[in-house]
């Protein structure tokens, strides 16, 4: 299997199976001397981490972070920096029923095409189990850009909508999406969302969601205006996380409906010479460059599909056949989505930083 790693300055690349001994990954580019601790890590690795609370998959994992290498006395060195996450919370005997049929949904059948084996163990590779490593490599990224930038970009994300339900805008607070189980900004919507994923649970299905994730203080400059456009580069990353089927940038599909004047954000300046945008619907970049403003980007996760319902498929002897998938998994993936899409967002960002001072000093 090629293409494990993401990244050009900025790079890493993750290991491991979903009921492996361990995954990890090998981050490449950290410049040295940045002062990096095992806690440093491991506070964004417990957002992540399932087994919270009822509404995600019930697999208790520490995912406790060791630093084999790349740091010496507390600060990076330069050179490669691996980390280890054991795993320790495996049930394969969950997947011994369905080793020979394929998930409707899931990566089995495509997996089996191109390589002629799988691992049916919760699907390897194709885990959502391989995130915690690259939430690890994120973690990494922001000690990067607050090294070089000598200031943090404040990269936030939030769940905005479960299924078919939205939260309310004018209830938006950044405050409340750390006080719950949602990571949601309305803080009046969550238990109406607790009893539409209960009931959903119950009828053996799950839900899909919507996410919006934030960055503040990113400076103008990033990216290139051809290949590698900063939006190409984010929208690839959120592509890559597991059950993402949409990326937005700005407005994204609600741009159509707009007319040029409205769409346009206009420009102006202060007396102190500071560039004043009217509106953000870019996002933040333009012609792939960040312009100085906040990036805003959406992504949408599909439902869950690993389902207690039952679902024709076919086993690997291309016979027709049904599946119900038992086990441990959550009604709505998307709710631990949120800390995945900050790493990623982390990554590309400090990714396009080493690039932008390689090239512009």
């Amino acid at each position: 299997m090629s293409f494990n790693a993401f990244g050009k300055n900025f790079r890493f690349t993750t290991w491991g199976e979903s009921h492996g001994e361990a995954i990890g990954c090998v981050i490449d580019g950290c410049p040295p001397l940045i002062p990096l601790k095992e806690k440093d890590i491991q506070k964004y690795l417990d957002m992540r981490k399932p087994g919270k609370n009822r509404f995600v998959t019930q697999r208790r994992e520490d995912d406790k972070v060791s630093i084999l290498s790349g740091v010496f006395e507390g600060k990076t060195t330069g050179t490669p920096i691996m980390l280890l996450i054991w795993n320790k919370d495996q049930k394969s005997n969950d997947y011994s029923d369905i080793k020979n049929k394929f998930r409707p949904g899931h990566a089995d059948l495509t997996y089996f095409l191109k390589y002629g084996i799988r691992d049916y163990r919760g699907g390897g590779r194709s885990s959502a189990r391989e995130t915690a490593s690259r939430v690890a490599a994120g973690a990494v990224a922001r000690k990067v850009i607050g090294h070089i930038l000598k200031k943090d970009i404040l990269i936030q994300g939030a769940v905005t909508q479960v299924g078919k339900l939205t939260i309310n805008q004018r209830n938006f607070n950044w405050n409340d999406v750390k006080k719950n189980s949602f990571f949601c900004p309305d803080k009046k919507i969550v238990k109406v969302w607790e009893e539409y994923l209960d009931q959903t649970r119950k009828k053996g299905s799950s839900l899909g969601a919507k996410l919006l994730v934030n960055a503040k203080n990113v400076p103008a400059g990033l990216g290139e205006p051809v290949y590698g456009k900063l939006d190409a580069d984010l929208a690839g990353a959120m592509m890559s996380i597991n059950a993402v089927k949409g990326v937005e940038i700005g407005a994204g599909n609600e741009a159509v409906e707009l007319s040029g004047d409205e769409n346009s954000d206009e420009i102006r300046a202060n007396k102190n010479k500071k560039i004043i945008f009217s509106s953000n619907n870019s996002g933040g970049i333009l012609g792939g460059i960040s312009s100085g403003q906040e990036l805003n980007l959406s992504i949408t996760i599909k439902p869950t599909s690993s389902i207690l319902k039952a679902k024709k498929t076919i086993n690997n002897k291309f016979q027709n056949t049904s599946i119900s998938t038992k086990g441990r998994h959550d009604p709505c993936v998307g709710l631990r989505a949120v800390p995945i899409a900050e790493a990623m967002m982390a990554c590309v960002l400090a990714d396009h930083i080493l690039r932008n001072r390689a090239q512009c000093g």
